[in-house]
């Protein structure tokens, strides 16, 4: 029988401001690359799509998924700090899309 993976992982023990303050900054990142993708849909529809800003808005979907896998549960400064970072990113895109 083939065991789970799970089963090789040590024991981590969070408390329950550290686990749902890393949540609250994954969810604010997690906003920030769907309006991105909202704003990219938004573009492609149009007669002539701005091409260079659907590359840049990518780019920067892209570099929120690698701060997302970077962010480490156990630094509290760089969990605020994303929380911080994405949340003002989020009202700056929404802001944008006329929200």
């Amino acid at each position: 029988m083939i065991e789970p993976i799970t089963s090789s992982l040590e024991p981590y023990e969070w408390d329950s401001e550290t686990a749902v303050a890393y949540e609250a900054a994954v969810e604010a990142i997690n906003g920030v690359v769907g309006a991105y993708s909202a704003l990219i849909a938004r573009e492609e529809q149009q007669a002539e799509p701005d091409t260079a800003a659907i590359g840049g808005w990518r780019r920067q979907q892209g570099e929120c998924q690698r701060a997302r896998e970077s962010l480490n549960a156990d630094d509290a400064s760089q969990v605020r700090a994303a929380r911080h970072e994405y949340a003002a990113r989020l009202r700056q895109l929404q802001e944008l899309m006329g929200r």
